[in-house]
């Protein structure tokens, strides 16, 4: 199971951090990734990033704003979103697969949280 933490309400030009804990599993095991779906659109990759932390991707648009990263002594992974745009507004899940090396697309995704809400406001 994955569960997000750390959305909610913050200005454009701000920060917030993501958090997702993941249990019941070896976690540096698994791929992670998060996939932000805002209203009336489909789910979509932003960050991705491998068991050992060493592969980290990322869709252009958040690139030098978004930084994805986790702690696999507490089965943790975080997005830290920094410089916030009103176009950044979704509801962020946290994502896992076990049989990909990074998670880039939603076919890859084995397991998902149930989403935490990022609101930004101009």
């Amino acid at each position: 199971q994955l569960a997000e933490s750390g959305g909610g309400l913050v200005q454009a030009g701000g920060s917030l951090r993501l958090a997702c804990v993941a249990s019941g599993r070896t976690f540096n095991s698994y791929a992670m990734g998060w996939f932000p779906q805002a209203p009336g659109k489909e789910r979509e990759f932003v960050a991705t990033i491998s068991g050992s932390g060493g592969r980290r991707y990322y869709v252009d648009s958040v690139k030098g704003r978004f930084t994805i990263s986790r702690d696999n002594a507490r089965n943790m992974v975080y997005l830290q979103m920094n410089s916030l745009k009103l176009e950044d507004t979704a509801v962020y899940y946290c994502a896992s697969s076990l049989l990909s090396d990074v998670i880039m697309n939603r076919r890859a995704v084995d397991t998902w949280g149930k989403g935490a809400l990022v609101t930004v406001s101009s």
